[in-house]
């Protein structure tokens, strides 16, 4: 029987997520199906895969034939680098001891290069956060400005409208003790 490794959609729309199976070529997209071997989530940054890698790499070691999607997750995971070593065991071009060690050493550079681009992706998520802040800080200063001119301004207008209405009401008072004084 032909088998494929392929993707079934799960998920609602504009937000899918898909579990990564063994089914035979005839069976829908959604169908039937023989095994399921993890999942793929392509919302995330980056993309997160769950994977049992001995049941993947055993199928494709049978002859499975992924789509170009899982070929590329399972390039991703090892799966297709581990079958290269396994290739050169079983053709005596090394040890296994030494094809294992091949292998962590690859992965081990995997990893870190993965940790390498999520540690700059905050770098920049931080930058950015901070770049609003000073952006938002300066807007605010000029907002306060802007409001302490205004009620400097209208202080200075109240203060105008003050003053002559204080010596409006000081020269009537001068008045009164004049024209007291001439009433006696």
């Amino acid at each position: 029987m032909a088998t494929k490794i392929r993707l079934q959609r799960h998920g609602r729309k504009s937000y899918a997520f898909y579990s990564i199976v063994i089914a035979d070529v005839r069976a829908p997209r959604d169908g039937k199906f023989i095994e399921k071997i993890g999942t793929y989530n392509p919302n995330t940054n980056p993309a997160t895969v769950d994977l049992k890698f001995d049941r993947a790499l055993d199928w494709v070691l049978k002859g499975a034939q992924p789509t170009d999607t899982v070929r590329n997750i399972l390039s991703r995971e090892g799966v297709y680098m581990k079958k290269h070593l396994l290739g050169g065991v079983a053709k005596g071009a090394f040890g296994e001891a030494e094809a294992e060690a091949k292998f962590e050493a690859w992965k081990n550079n995997k990893q870190s290069g993965l940790a390498a681009l999520k540690a700059k992706e905050e770098e920049a998520k931080k930058a950015e956060a901070k770049a609003r802040l000073e952006a938002e800080k300066k807007v605010n200063e000029v907002k306060a400005k802007a409001l302490a001119e205004k009620k400097a301004a209208e202080e200075a207008a109240k203060a105008t409208a003050e003053a002559p209405a204080e010596e409006a009401t000081e020269a009537p008072a001068e008045e009164a003790p004049a024209a007291e004084a001439a009433a006696e």
